[in-house]
């Protein structure tokens, strides 16, 4: 495999220039770096990242955990845009993207524990937050660079992205009342995870707002795959006041939603309105009457991989906290 001192040799340039004109050094002129970058790519020049970890101290990998959800066949399709986003992002910044699957029955904080043990890593990636997350303060107690996917009510300052979930379950909940909607179900996922906590708050609110109490029986928890979906709305819809609205999870429970509708020959957009976040674009493709919350995950994975290097090179520098809004699509 070609090396630097090849390169320098075929092309008269000390190495240290070839290693700068590799980085796009300031100090190299263009030419040289246009040269340099030429003769690497016809020789199949890749740089030694161990051997650039032992001097520096750096793996040039960042980690995702990511908890897989094994009760169902497709449940892992939502996070498809996610990691791509930050594959394609991590490999820009320079690092390569390990993804750490854990199941539902592993520990969270056991995960993080591992991370941190095996060194194998510059930064991690966390997600499915819950209250008082206690990873968000193990990781800031180990000064280990880190960003939360979503957020958790601690008082210490923490980098994340998160989804405006509040405001779009607010939203969904609106535009289903605007549609006539007095009995509008909800879908959250399991009752710790502080998505849903927003989610449950954003529709509280609208619902407050125009003086219709809350029916608990309308809200579901659970992971709402297509069949556990399918099958908690087919028991609403069988009781003598069902439901005229229907703010969905994500696209796994509005499909689900929709093939209880079908089999009892209920067409959604008439007999029921629905709304849902789609972080897929498979909404769009359904031909249903159905208002749609679109949500970049793509998107996210990038901001997560941003905010993640920048702590990384800056750890001391400002927390930085972003938080990503739905664009609404009315399916009409």
């Amino acid at each position: 495999m070609a090396n630097l001192k090849q390169i320098a040799a075929e092309l008269s340039l000390s190495v240290t220039t070839v290693s700068r004109a590799l980085k796009d050094g300031p100090e190299v002129q263009p030419s040289t770096i246009a040269r340099v970058k030429e003769a690497a790519k016809r020789v199949g020049y890749l740089p030694n990242h161990h051997g650039r970890a032992l001097k520096t101290g750096r793996t040039l990998t960042l980690t995702a955990i990511l908890p897989m959800e094994t009760r169902d066949h497709l449940s892992d399709l939502l996070k498809l845009p996610l990691i791509e986003g930050m594959t394609l992002a991590a490999r820009q910044a320079g690092y390569s993207l390990s993804i750490y699957s854990t199941t539902p029955d592993d520990d969270p904080v056991e995960s993080v524990q591992r991370q941190l043990q095996a060194r194998s890593t510059d930064g991690l990636i966390i997600t499915r937050l819950v209250s008082g997350d206690p990873r968000v303060t193990l990781l800031l107690d180990r000064r280990m660079p880190f960003v939360a996917f979503g957020r958790t009510d601690l008082d210490a300052p923490y980098p994340y992205v998160d989804v405006d979930n509040e405001q779009i379950a607010y939203e969904a909940t609106r535009r289903l009342m605007d549609k006539g909607c007095r009995r509008i179900a909800l879908q959250l996922l399991v009752p710790e995870d502080q998505a849903s906590a927003m989610r449950l708050a954003g529709y509280g609110r609208a619902m407050a707002e125009a003086g219709i109490p809350i029916d608990q029986s309308l809200i579901g928890h659970g992971m709402f795959t297509m069949e556990s979906s399918a099958a908690w709305f087919d028991r609403l819809l069988s009781c003598s006041d069902p439901p005229t609205g229907l703010a969905c999870a994500n696209e796994l429970g509005l499909l689900g939603a929709l093939h209880a509708l079908g089999r009892r020959g209920l067409a959604p957009g008439s007999d029921v309105h629905i709304v849902t976040r789609d972080s897929t674009q498979l909404a769009r493709f359904l031909p249903a009457k159905i208002g749609v919350h679109s949500v970049d995950m793509a998107g996210a994975g990038r901001k997560l991989i941003e905010v993640l290097e920048s702590r990384i090179i800056n750890p001391l520098g400002p927390v930085e906290t972003i938080l990503l809004k739905g664009d609404f699509d009315p399916g009409e």
